[in-house]
């Protein structure tokens, strides 16, 4: 039987890798070609220590709090005897959906008191605690009960059980949870520019748009990336010193809820606390600018329909074809990545991993420099947006198609290699079409992701191009609510239809255990 041709595969898995070096590469050989001292006038102002300050400090912020907030949430649904459990799963799980700056958006037409620090980490926080309440919620259900079972039988209490033997099997979700947050907050450009809070993805749009990817603008896009990467280094390091086990591996049976006593009215309290503020208040002010005429805003600009069409038109089809692309690129590395680990395998996908830790604004950047340069029919254009969607959530498509791969038996391969099918047909019917599932589930992901989107399309869209995150992004740069209230409606209600397909066919619920 003819091997499957790793050659061919191997050269297509490149693509991916290599998009997802160029805005990398492109940004730090810019910002290495500025002489030095230009460079130390440019880095060493009072303007980037500022911007330094307030990125920093809203990183960590906003992580800790996530962090405290996603894990108390998770415990409380998934270890409790909480009523209503599954509505609670699902309740504190869907602000993941909304996008930050329709929360940013929502808050700063309900007070202009919070455009400062306390808006900012209220924003991200309430955008963002998702990312580490579903992989520690899911790493609860995983985990073997005998655990705590065998220290409360030791005599110790709930409290002391929880630190530990629970937290330190939670390690590794939380540790990846809290570097997504960081990561996002990190990147964030839509909501920060609402709520006029500066950092450096606000600075960078700032630089650009007034020197057009000029010296500063570079130089602050490598601090950017340099912080991005040192962030998943850091979360690797301390993930990769860690050895987790679990006690009766091939059994999984529901944990013993613990009964809440006097603590349940306090509990119920805080999740519908935490509901109205993530849930509540950014779609009841999107319901509430969508009863008011234009006029009721600071700025009397009211919404139309074909401009409503011709938005979601727009973020259809790009989200469509950026799916398209991204998986398109995504299965040979992830076919090898399931199939035919190795070295040179993991190295690309690595590589591919890189795409984490690089804000949009930062892709955005080097791809106007890029088409600027050399490739000057595809400045403006939607190909070269739709590139860089794949570039950014390229990581998304390659975890769902390589699980998908993963989950072909074998058996098909040799079965159908027996029956005389050459290698791109056995791959074409019967392979894609078993792995299909997956596939489908890696599409709806990066679709999901690029409908909500903003930061790229801002920089990459053509000329007289608006997708609804854009316009609900400068409806409300202007103040004009209730015009921006349609495109947030329609593009809130798109990703949460998504995600509710998508969990509805491919996922299962959580605190669904008895």
């Amino acid at each position: 039987m003819r091997p499957p041709p790793h050659a061919a595969l191997l050269l297509a898995a490149c693509i991916g890798p290599l998009l997802v070096l160029l805005p990398i590469l492109t940004i730090l050989v810019q910002a290495v070609r500025i002489a030095p001292s230009d460079a130390a006038d440019l880095l060493f102002r009072p303007l980037v220590g500022q911007l330094l300050d307030n990125t920093v400090t809203l990183v960590g912020a906003s992580t800790v709090s996530a962090a405290l907030i996603g894990t108390a949430a998770a415990w409380c649904v998934e270890r409790t005897q909480l009523p209503g459990r599954r509505a609670w799963a699902v309740l504190v799980a869907v602000p993941l959906a909304i996008p930050p700056f329709v929360t940013s958006y929502a808050w700063v037409s309900l007070s202009n008191g919070l455009q400062d620090f306390a808006g900012a980490l209220l924003v991200v926080t309430s955008a963002y605690y998702p990312l580490i309440y579903l992989p520690v919620a899911a790493s609860l259900r995983g985990m073997d009960p005998a655990l705590e079972e065998t220290a409360r039988a030791l005599g110790c209490g709930p409290a002391r059980c929880f630190w530990r033997v629970v937290l330190p099997q939670l390690r590794p979700s939380l540790l990846g949870g809290m570097l997504l947050v960081a990561l996002n907050v990190l990147v964030e450009f839509g909501a920060f520019s609402l709520l006029r809070y500066r950092t450096f993805t606000t600075e960078i749009y700032a630089e650009y748009r007034t020197g057009f990817a000029g010296p500063g603008a570079a130089l602050l896009a490598a601090v950017l990336v340099l912080g991005g990467l040192a962030l998943l280094a850091g979360e690797a390091a301390l993930r990769g010193r860690t050895r987790y086990a679990r006690v009766g591996r091939f059994t999984r049976r529901p944990p013993t809820l613990l009964r809440l006593g006097w603590t349940l009215l306090p509990v119920l309290g805080g999740l519908a606390l935490l509901v109205g503020l993530t849930i509540g208040v950014p779609v009841g002010m999107v319901l509430y600018w969508l009863t008011q005429p234009g006029s009721a805003a600071s700025s009397p600009v009211t919404a139309t329909l074909a401009g409503l069409v011709s938005a979601t038109l727009a973020s259809v089809g790009f989200g469509a074809a950026a799916a398209a692309l991204t998986v398109a690129l995504a299965i040979p590395l992830g076919f090898l990545a399931a199939r035919h680990p190795g070295r040179a395998v993991m190295a690309l996908e690595r590589t591919s991993f890189l795409a984490q830790g690089v804000p949009g604004i930062v892709v955005a950047l080097a791809l106007v420099s890029l088409a600027v340069a050399v490739l000057r029919p595809l400045y403006q254009t939607a190909g070269l947006l739709v590139v860089a969607y794949s570039i950014l959530f390229l990581p998304l498509a390659l975890v769902g198609v390589r699980a998908a791969f993963a989950q072909v038996p074998r058996g098909l391969d040799e079965a159908a290699r027996s029956l005389g099918l050459a290698w791109p047909e056995l791959f074409l019917r019967v392979l894609l079409p078993v792995a299909g599932p997956g596939l489908g589930a890696a599409a709806a992901l990066v679709f999901v992701s690029t409908v909500t989107e903003l930061t790229t399309t801002l920089l990459l869209s053509p000329i007289g191009t608006r997708t609804l995150a854009t316009q609900v992004w400068v409806d409300t740069s202007t103040l004009a609510f209730a015009a921006a209230a349609p495109y947030a409606a329609t593009m809130v209600t798109l990703s949460l239809l998504s995600t509710w397909l998508l969990v509805r066919r491919f996922g299962a619920g959580a605190g669904v255990a008895t």
